[in-house]
């Protein structure tokens, strides 16, 4: 199954072009490798198809285009990422907006550094 989601992801050029650079992938942090991943793993283990993710992905890549979002193309890989979690039951979405203001307020403690 491994060689076929390759495939499926190197055929996602024709759809929604992946950042590269020289033929590889480009990621500028690594949440972005991290966010990448976990998309395929969860198409390797049947939790969707890669056309499934490939489809929501150029859906919100024209939105944001359309609305003129700045959000760049791993934020939109995440929010495409999160809402086929909730539409494949993988998490509520009350779950996730939990979570993640969870994990914004820890990350801002964190980086406060005990300044007021």
């Amino acid at each position: 199954m491994k060689g076929q989601i390759d495939r499926k992801i190197a055929d996602a050029e024709t759809t929604v072009a992946l950042p590269r650079q020289n033929g590889e992938l480009v990621f500028e942090a690594p949440w972005e490798a991290r966010a990448f991943g976990l998309a395929v793993a969860l198409c390797e283990k049947g939790v969707y198809e890669w056309r499934e993710f490939s489809a929501a992905l150029a859906s919100r890549i024209a939105a944001a285009e359309k609305e003129n979002d700045p959000s760049d193309y791993y934020a939109r890989w995440v929010a495409s990422l999160e809402e086929l979690a909730i539409e494949k039951g993988l998490v509520a979405r009350g779950q996730l907006t939990a979570r993640t203001a969870r994990f914004a307020s820890d990350r801002h403690e964190d980086h406060d550094h005990g300044q007021v």
